[in-house]
This record gives C-alpha cells, sequence and structure tokens, in this order.
C-alpha cells in the first residue's frame, strides 16, 4: 500500500517519517544512493509483513533545498525550508565568514532569514558579539538576543507560520534552544568545551518539530564549514545583497573587487556603505572555490 509522508528525521539511508494518517513509521530509499532531506514530502510502499516500515517510491517537488558542498560531495541540510536561522552566541567565538556563506546559501535559495545571537545572559562577551554581528545588522538581517536556557519566547513570534531549519557551530547552544521551543525534544546537551573554543556536536542528525499546526523546525548537526562549491562566482556574489546594486558599475564587467580601477564595490568601502569585513569574506570564498 502507497502512503505519502514527511522526512522528519534522517540517519543516513534510513528515514523516520511522519505519515499524513498520524503514524510515523521507518522508511528506506530504493538503491545505493539518497538524494532525500528532512522536510522533505515523500511517498511510501509499505511493507506486507511489517507496515511501521517502508520503501521511499516517491518524490513530491520541493520548494527549496538548503544544503552545502564541497568539491567531492553534497550534504543536505533540509528541503522545503522557508527559513534559515542561524543560531550563533556570545561564547564560544564564532565564525562571521561562516555566517556569510550560509546567507548566500539563504540569499540563491529564497529564504528568508534570521540571526539568533544566544548566551545574551553573558554580559562580558555581550559586546564583542554585538561588534562581530553589526556588518550582517546594517544589511537589516534580524537579530534576536536571548538567552535560551532562561527564556526563548523572543524568538517564537518569528516562526510562525514558518518552517525553519536551525544551522550553526557546535556549542552555540541549539539542542537547548530546539528544547526551549519544543519541550517533548529531549535534545541532547552538552558542555562546551573551553579549552578549545568550540563546542561538541550533540546533534547527529537532522530532525524536524512540529511546533504548532503551521510552523515547524529542523534542528541540524553543528558545523563548522558551509561548503559552496555549487555555486559559480556570479551566483556568490549575488548572495551578498549589498554588492548587487553596484555589480554593474564597475569599470569592467569581469571585475573581481580585488585592486582593478574603478571597482564599485571597493569605492563603496570607502565611502563606508559596505563593511569592509564583507568583502574580504567574499574574497575568501571566491579564492577556495578557484572563481
Amino acid at each position: 500500500m502507497k502512503v505519502r509522508g514527511t522526512l522528519v528525521a534522517a540517519f543516513g539511508r534510513r528515514y523516520e517519517v511522519a505519515l499524513d494518517d498520524g503514524r510515523t513509521i521507518s522508511g528506506v530509499p530504493l538503491g545505493k544512493k539518497s538524494p532525500y532531506a528532512c522536510g522533505d514530502r515523500v511517498d511510501i510502499e509499505l511493507r506486507a509483513a511489517d507496515q511501521n516500515q517502508g520503501q521511499i517510491v516517491g518524490h513530491a517537488p520541493r520548494t527549496s533545498l538548503l544544503y552545502r558542498s564541497d568539491a567531492y560531495r553534497q550534504k543536505l541540510i533540509a528541503a522545503n525550508a522557508t527559513q534559515l536561522v542561524l543560531v550563533v552566541a556570545t561564547e564560544p567565538g564564532f565564525s562571521g565568514e561562516l555566517l556569510s556563506r550560509a546567507l548566500v546559501a539563504a540569499e540563491h535559495d529564497g529564504l528568508r532569514t534570521l540571526i539568533v545571537l544566544n548566551k545574551s545572559d553573558l554580559p562580558a562577551a555581550l559586546p564583542a558579539a554585538r561588534a562581530a554581528l553589526a556588518p550582517f545588522a546594517t544589511l537589516g538581517y534580524p537579530i534576536v538576543e536571548l538567552s535560551a536556557k532562561h527564556d526563548a519566547a523572543p524568538l517564537r513570534p518569528y516562526l510562525d507560520g514558518q518552517l525553519s531549519v536551525l544551522v550553526g557551530q557546535s556549542g552555540m547552544g541549539k539542542s537547548t534552544l530546539i528544547n526551549a521551543l519544543a519541550p517533548g525534544a529531549a535534545a541532547a546537551t552538552r558542555e562546551i568545551s573551553s579549552a578549545l573554543d568550540s563546542g561538541k556536536h550533540t546533534t547527529t542528525h537532522a530532525r524536524l518539530y512540529q511546533l504548532d499546526a503551521e510552523s515547524a523546525i529542523i534542528d541540524s548537526p553543528g558545523l563548522q564549514e558551509f561548503g559552496l562549491a555549487h555555486l559559480n562566482r556570479g551566483e556568490i556574489e549575488m548572495g551578498f545583497r549589498e554588492f548587487r546594486p553596484l555589480l554593474t558599475q564597475c569599470r569592467f564587467r569581469d571585475c573581481r573587487h580585488e585592486t582593478e580601477p574603478g571597482c564599485a564595490i571597493r569605492g563603496a568601502i570607502a565611502a563606508g556603505q559596505i563593511h569592509p569585513r564583507r568583502l574580504e569574506h567574499f574574497l575568501r570564498i571566491a579564492t577556495a572555490l578557484g572563481c
């Protein structure tokens, strides 16, 4: 018997599927490849001997697909999401370049974006974190400050009516945030490794949590890199929203925004209209991709 459902957890080639009739079963794809992501809508052929298991035989069209890639492989993060929620924290330190990379992916896929500054109850580290986020705040990316351990309520209105996907480095408190938003989640949490100034991985697979009838959130494993090998230089340029109005104003059509005369991007930086850190991020991304 064929039924339809949503992939709500991904464990390699095995998936947890929430069927439209309210049941939750285990599903596996046909063949060796696994082209599915948490959030995908799929058709399942139930096994005659065990109605709690089935084979994924169909795949509904996606409205979006957030993923990262390097030269060798792609890592699917979430399908059909409408909003990317980037979680950073006052402690441990976070990468501004990783934020820029994730925002490029979101811009390319047409996702709404939101930055959450967690652990705002640590006043000593708060000014530095705010300064690191200043280039993104200037661009109009909304930033919500909160302490997931004490009160995640400031985030809740931003999630209404959205399928949001949480992305962030390890140790930023995503699991604590999920526990606060979906009390039944029981997501694992661990202490931060202060010696390495980085968190320990607690989420090992993506999982979707239903918040209400119209809102859901996907938690994804902590990451330290966000590869963009699937994008070309022009697509990366377009992912920097402040670059877009200026790309046709450079003197040279193939301007790389490095040392060329008449570069509109560098001119905007000199005029204080673009934060220089953002161009640094773009050039590092382009150099890493060899484009």
